[in-house]
């Protein structure tokens, strides 16, 4: 594989994913980490990502809150319109974070009252800009990574939650392996997220169907719904419709 053509899938797989590591990568495309690690280097100084311990992290979503373009932002903002149709006066709203999440958080319409509880400091930022919703963030220890509250004391604040509905960014998602991640500590805290919701509903760009990563979120059997930005009949969609999921 050409140069070329290994940061070309390097800056897709950052992108979709918004963290990488250098081993994975090695194995996806068959050459040394040594070779992913100059990789990584070169594309860090053009400022195409961000180079960390072990891999690299997307720079559409880890530059400051409201100063970077978002990979694939037409897609994420017609799942963000659809997803809010779900939401009504009254619930109690759990999100995890991520880009999909904050054009969700963006779409809300003004007149909305309902409370939205999430670990996203992003997330909360652009939940607090809202008119007429109350907002619960879940506080402790945060990963620079994501974003995200994480640890024990924030997993026990979700514990003690009814929400009606968790909007659930994901990572990776197929119909073998279910919801997958890369993240062991934002793992936990979506898992308490999920078992803590009436209703859980899975947000992801039609990129990410049929990826998977190594550490498991869920089966499909714990989501509700799955909203991608395809028209919900589309043939690519099939077999999620196949398990029993509704697609919107």
């Amino acid at each position: 594989m050409l140069k070329q053509e290994r940061q070309s899938f390097i800056l897709r797989e950052v992108n979709l994913h918004n963290r990488v590591l250098s081993v994975d990568l090695s194995q996806k495309m068959q050459v040394s980490e040594d070779t992913i690690r100059r990789d990584l280097n070169e594309m860090a100084k053009q400022n195409q990502l961000i180079k960390v311990h072990g891999g690299a992290l997307s720079r559409s979503f880890h530059l400051s809150i409201g100063s970077n373009p978002v990979y694939a932002v037409s897609g994420k903002k017609a799942i963000a319109h659809k997803a809010c149709q779900l939401i009504k006066n009254g619930m109690f709203v759990l999100t995890t974070g991520g880009t999909t999440i904050i054009e969700l958080a963006k779409s809300l319409p003004p007149e909305l009252s309902a409370t939205f509880i999430t670990a996203s400091l992003p997330a909360a930022y652009e939940y607090i800009h809202h008119p007429n919703i109350e907002v619960i963030f879940m506080g402790d220890k945060i990963s620079k990574s994501s974003k995200i509250a994480i640890g024990g004391e924030t997993i026990e604040k979700i514990k003690n939650i009814r929400a009606d509905l968790c909007f659930l960014g994901i990572n990776a998602i197929d119909t073998t392996n279910g919801i997958t991640d890369n993240d062991w500590d934002v793992v936990q805290v979506k898992k308490a997220m999920i078992e803590s919701s009436e209703k859980v509903i899975a947000l992801s760009i039609s990129e990410k169907l049929n990826t998977s990563q190594k550490i498991k979120v869920c089966d499909l059997t714990k989501v509700n719904i799955l909203i991608t930005e395809l028209d919900p009949h589309n043939e690519q969609l099939k077999p999620y419709r196949n398990t029993g999921i509704e697609i919107l």
